[in-house]
């Protein structure tokens, strides 16, 4: 995925990618080693993404699910991050990962 930084343009593999979180007119993007603030809206971002790495969990997260390292109630842990499930999107969850 391509993304605009300051009138730079970074490349970044779908891989490293770890979770997308809307924080305001910004989303910020947290690969293995950094993160990065776009100003953009999740909507945008998520229709670059590969379906097959990606799911919006949460109003404003979008995760890279191969990534999950334990999931607990309404949240998943992703490295040292715990982000919310919302409730509508907890079965489409758990029908990915083979878990119903």
């Amino acid at each position: 995925m391509n993304i605009n930084i300051d009138m730079r343009l970074i490349k970044l593999k779908n891989q490293d990618i770890l979770l997308i979180e809307s924080k305001g007119d910004n989303i910020e993007i947290k690969t293995v080693d950094i993160m990065h603030r776009v100003h953009s809206t999740l909507k945008k971002i998520k229709e670059k993404l590969p379906e097959s790495l990606f799911m919006q969990i949460h109003r404003s997260y979008i995760i890279n699910f191969t990534k999950i390292i334990d999931i607990q109630d309404n949240s998943v842990l992703i490295e040292r991050n715990v982000i919310p499930i919302s409730r509508s999107n907890r079965p489409n969850l758990m029908q990915r990962l083979n878990l119903l």
